[in-house]
């Protein structure tokens, strides 16, 4: 039998950023990537047999956290649910079960999922994004146990499985640029003396400079709403 021990790491991300960007989704820190884009820290629940047979079919249950009644910014400055992902990084020789090998039971339990590996040579990786949140806050790979008669190095061992998820879009994209789902801050303390609506969505706003009354722009997308903040009687503040 191997023995298998999980590990959650908290995680919040775009798999397929993560795809791209990095060979390893787990840095050495033990930190998964996708929280390089996904500021926001929940845990994510995993669940997995205590044991399992060589050569053997069995469920990996990840879980994420989801409120029903939330909403998020999209990308076009509506409001929307959210989307989940999960990278699962298996031990060596654990795979994604062939279709062949996955009971009906399972396969119901499953739903029309799409899970990919995260690299042509890191069949052991595992991702799923994106699908909507409200009907898969509950997502079940299935794994199949390595065979020793096929896989030198499997072994009677404890193993560690990692697990990252997500949860809506990032704050920030790959490139270190702000997305539209997080809170845009005044470039300067000033008097707002221009608000333009752009053609496509977002906001040009023209602040006066409290301290030397040069004009300065900020660009914000779509999405947004403003709070003005007064700091004190002579200038204002945009948020």
């Amino acid at each position: 039998m191997i023995y298998v021990i999980t590990w959650t790491s908290i995680s919040y991300a775009y798999p397929i950023f993560a795809q791209q960007g990095y060979e390893n989704p787990r840095e050495a820190t033990g930190r998964i990537v996708c929280a390089n884009c996904h500021l926001a820290n929940k845990p994510v629940d995993i669940e997995v047999p205590q044991a399992v047979l060589l050569d053997t079919v069995f469920e990996a249950v990840v879980r994420i956290p989801y409120d029903m009644q939330q909403k998020q910014v999209l990308a076009n400055g509506k409001k929307g649910g959210l989307n989940v992902g999960v990278v699962l990084i298996l031990p060596e020789g654990f795979e994604l079960a062939p279709p062949d090998r996955i009971s009906h039971e399972m396969k119901e339990k499953m739903g029309n999922l799409s899970f990919h590996s995260y690299s042509p040579t890191k069949f052991f990786f595992l991702v799923i994004s994106p699908i909507p949140g409200q009907k898969y806050s509950e997502i079940i790979f299935p794994i199949l146990s390595p065979d020793p008669a096929t896989t030198k190095d499997a072994h009677f061992l404890k193993y560690p499985i990692y697990v990252g998820g997500n949860m809506g879009r990032g704050q920030i994209y790959p490139d270190g640029s702000k997305s539209n789902n997080t809170v845009y801050n005044a470039i300067t303390a000033g008097i707002v003396s221009k608000i333009i609506r752009k053609e496509k969505g977002g906001y040009e706003i023209t602040i006066a400079d409290a301290s030397d009354g040069h004009q300065v722009v900020d660009i914000i997308p779509p999405g947004q709403n403003f709070l003005f903040q007064r700091v004190n009687p002579s200038s204002l503040i945009n948020h």
